[in-house]
């Protein structure tokens, strides 16, 4: 019976094109404040279509449109499904009879791709699209989703997340993570936000809390190590998590957490001087106690070979790198008195553990490391 009635559904919607149904999406309400799937249909299309030359340009194909016109196929009818028998029937199947229709109807595999996988991955243990295609509608469809619904100020509170908000950018977390795509979350939720600022701080702030319980949640890193690493920057999804594997690795190490430590007492003392009142002055403008000399000449000579290896990506061997300080931090603050009553040493050591501090800080935060 089951299947006579999909049968029955079937040969009624196949009368009327997935093309032909765009039109349809009008009398279709996305949200009530904010229109139909027609109008969700255009602000989808403008986003992948920003999304997909952005691609282009990574990709070095700017003089082939075969991406560019297979993305907004796709997009254009993704939603057509929803005016159809079998949808309206079995509403679970919404997207997957669509790429099933796109194939049927002669549509070009990767736009039934892309419209099949439209709605994957639906959890956190789900395949994300397989195509550059899917994977762009994907990421359009999902942030225009979360960025409309911010605009009218039904963001996520508590327990309540209208729109399914979290799992739509849990899903763009997780395309960016597991996909090769060149994007990062700031490109990406830029356009969605029309230019207003406050909107877009939001929807990042949003981004970031995503990210947070990506890293830990489902990908198992420690707690300290996710604060760590998000404190330098979390625009880069796959680069966070290859900065946050290199960090989990580098932290066993006994230099490294001794490292992780002194940069912990470093950002206390700032702190003591910023609220006392203590300016910070150039590790130049004194002869420095031997010690500090030796850490000043020591940081000086290791920060661009460290920023080299950050540039690379190399954060295995940076951290290495970094941790090889041990033995010149140790000594600055075994003899130094840091916050020295000459207030142009004191001003002098301020000023080069800042500058420690904020040269090697890039790949993670190296104080929110939990030591013993």
């Amino acid at each position: 019976m089951l299947l006579r009635s999909a049968r029955f559904f079937w040969d009624f919607d196949q009368k009327i094109s997935l093309e032909n149904r765009v039109e349809s999406l009008k009398a279709v309400t996305f949200q009530k404040e904010l229109g139909s799937y027609s109008w969700k249909t255009e602000e989808n299309l403008r986003l992948a279509r920003e999304y997909a030359n952005w691609f282009a340009v990574y990709a070095s194909i700017t003089n082939s449109p075969d991406l560019k016109s297979i993305v907004e196929t796709a997009v254009r009818i993704a939603k057509s499904d929803l005016t159809s028998e079998l949808v309206k029937e079995f509403t679970e199947l919404q997207g997957v009879i669509g790429g099933v229709y796109a194939r049927a109807q002669g549509f070009d595999e990767r736009v039934a791709c892309a419209v099949y996988w439209q709605y994957r991955p639906a959890n956190t243990e789900d395949l994300i699209p397989p195509t550059v295609e899917g994977q762009i509608l994907g990421l359009a469809d999902r942030i225009q989703t979360i960025a409309a619904m911010f605009s009218i100020g039904n963001a996520p509170t508590g327990s309540k997340a209208p729109f399914a908000l979290r799992r739509a950018a849990n899903g763009v977390i997780k395309i960016l993570a597991e996909s090769q795509l060149p994007f990062d979350l700031g490109r990406l939720i830029g356009p969605a936000a029309n230019g207003d600022a406050k909107l877009e701080h939001s929807i990042v702030a949003f981004f970031g809390e995503r990210l947070n319980f990506y890293l830990k949640d489902v990908r198992g890193f420690a707690y300290d190590v996710v604060n760590a690493v998000l404190a330098a920057g979390g625009d880069d999804v796959r680069d966070a998590i290859a900065r946050a594997e290199a960090l989990t690795a580098a932290r066993q190490s006994e230099d490294f957490a001794a490292i992780s430590a002194a940069f912990k007492r470093i950002k206390n003392i700032l702190r003591q001087a910023e609220e006392k009142g203590f300016a910070l002055g150039s590790p130049k403008d004194v002869t420095l106690a031997p010690e500090a000399q030796q850490l000043a000449d020591a940081a000086a000579a290791l920060a661009p070979e460290v920023a080299f290896l950050r540039g690379e990506r190399a954060y295995d061997e940076a951290l290495a790198r970094i941790a090889t300080l041990r033995p010149v931090v140790d000594a600055f603050f075994d003899k130094v008195m840091v916050l020295d009553n000459d207030p142009a040493i004191r001003g002098a050591n301020l000023g080069l553990i800042d500058e420690v501090l904020r040269g090697f800080s890039g790949i993670a935060d190296f104080s929110e490391i939990v030591t013993t």
